[in-house]
């Protein structure tokens, strides 16, 4: 059927069948469709909403425009297993959970992105760490796996390459932001990657995507509706992002506070709240597990016992990170030559922070990227950042700012000095929980 046939039955507010669908993933792919044409199919999309039927059949075609993993073969012990995130600012929850729920028998060959926008990427937090390859050959991935139990890669040129052409698109057309080509997008590489059992991370707040509990319910279950539509189980929690999560946003900074909480040396509280319940899902998910009690006990003795730190350091040297990288991150991980203080300007209690101004912030610092091309500074980003509810005395440290130079360290301060409200009356606080809501259908 002709590109701009397809065009005009969705632009009249018309369902696309699942040949249509087939049709506009080939011409993504092989070319065949002009950037045009394709921007054209996007905005109507955009503008005419699609069903959860439609949306099923895009994230099935997306998925099969390429490369689908196939773990048979492979010699892995344990349900193939994953959890994504709709992204944030100091989420390095990844880092944690994978080897956690490797620890606990599970497989998690992760594929995860780089950052975008405001919010910090998983990919960049570990490609601060020497020698460690986000984008290892098959080869190399199954070694990974069946050393640690886990692997956090990026897409590879394999992975639903449909994906990538249309999101470039809708990056440059106002169409990013419709629930059914989010959702599209998010499950078509997982669903390549031949997963078991997903848990969606689905943020709520002023620093994520979603900023109402309303939007974010949107999202979440038509993520959870279409993989389960899909043959992907899938459950999804809503998590409170109104604040830093954990006590530092950065790469080379997250990557510490990372095996601080592997290690037992610093848990946040709220960090340790997500990675249990999301890390406990997935155990039960894949039957490692017959009920959340159970799996949150598996959690704790993963922690306790190090296991979960001893996976994350197999993987690390299976995809050629150093072998004694955990015994010595100091010796590895670069840190900024600048580090500044921001102390709080009277007593009270911090009440709110602009969250999402946060995680620009610290791409203005360097941490982050304006552009697809800009390089990334792992040195630079907050730490020792405090956290809502906390009562803070004047003069005390709200959090330091890791720079490249004096003046760009300045700019940071100023800007959380801004961003950050304390109050002095602790009635005025308006505290969430972490942990929002469970959609399971």
């Amino acid at each position: 059927m002709l590109a701009q046939e397809i065009i005009r039955i969705k632009r009249d507010g018309h369902t696309l069948a699942r040949t249509h669908l087939d049709a506009f993933v080939r011409g993504l792919v092989d070319g065949s469709w002009s950037e045009g044409q394709a921007a054209a199919l996007a905005m109507a999309m955009f503008l005419q909403g699609m069903s959860r039927a439609e949306t099923v059949d895009l994230t099935q075609a997306m998925t099969h425009s390429g490369r689908v993993m196939d773990w048979r073969g492979a010699d892995l012990h344990g349900p193939i297993l994953d959890k994504h995130s709709t992204g944030g600012v100091g989420d390095k929850v990844s880092l944690m959970l994978a080897p956690i729920v490797a620890a606990c028998g599970g497989v998690v060959p992760m594929v995860s992105g780089r950052g975008l926008g405001h919010t910090g990427g998983t990919l960049d937090k570990l490609a601060s760490i020497p020698g460690y390859n986000t984008a290892p050959d098959v080869a190399t991935l199954h070694r990974a796996l069946r050393s640690a139990g886990c692997a956090i890669i990026g897409q590879t040129a394999e992975l639903a390459p449909a994906d990538r052409r249309l999101y470039a698109i809708r990056d440059v057309t106002a169409t990013v932001e419709s629930v059914p080509l989010i959702t599209a997008s998010i499950l078509s590489k997982k669903l390549a990657a031949g997963l078991q059992g997903l848990v969606m991370d689905v943020k709520v707040g002023n620093g994520a995507f979603a900023d109402s509990p309303a939007m974010a319910t949107i999202l979440a279950e038509s993520l959870v509706q279409v993989a389960n539509g899909a043959g992907l189980p899938t459950r999804a929690w809503l998590t409170d992002m109104n604040q830093v999560l954990g006590s530092s946003c950065g790469n080379a900074l997250e990557v510490l506070e990372a095996l601080d909480f592997l290690t037992g040396r610093w848990r946040e509280p709220r960090l340790l709240a997500v990675t249990r319940t999301l890390s406990a899902e997935l155990l039960v998910m894949g039957g490692l597990a017959d009920h959340a009690t159970q799996a949150l006990q598996q959690v704790d003795e993963a922690l306790h016992s190090g296991r979960a730190l001893e996976q994350f350091a197999r993987m690390v040297s299976a995809l050629g990170g150093p072998a004694d990288f955990c015994e010595r991150p100091g010796h590895y991980l670069p840190a900024a030559p600048v580090q500044l203080p921001v102390l709080a300007p009277c007593s009270g209690f911090v009440a709110d922070m602009a969250t999402r101004d946060i995680g620009l912030a610290v791409v203005e610092l360097g941490g982050g990227r304006r552009q697809a091309r800009d390089t990334i500074d792992a040195r630079v980003g907050l730490s020792h950042f405090v956290q809502l509810g906390q009562a803070v005395q004047a003069g005390e440290v709200l959090a330091i700012v890791h720079a490249a130079d004096a003046s760009a360290a300045e700019r940071a301060r100023q800007t959380l000095l801004a961003r950050v409200h304390i109050s002095d009356q602790a009635a005025d606080l308006d505290l969430a929980p972490v942990m929002i809501k469970l959609i399971t259908d």
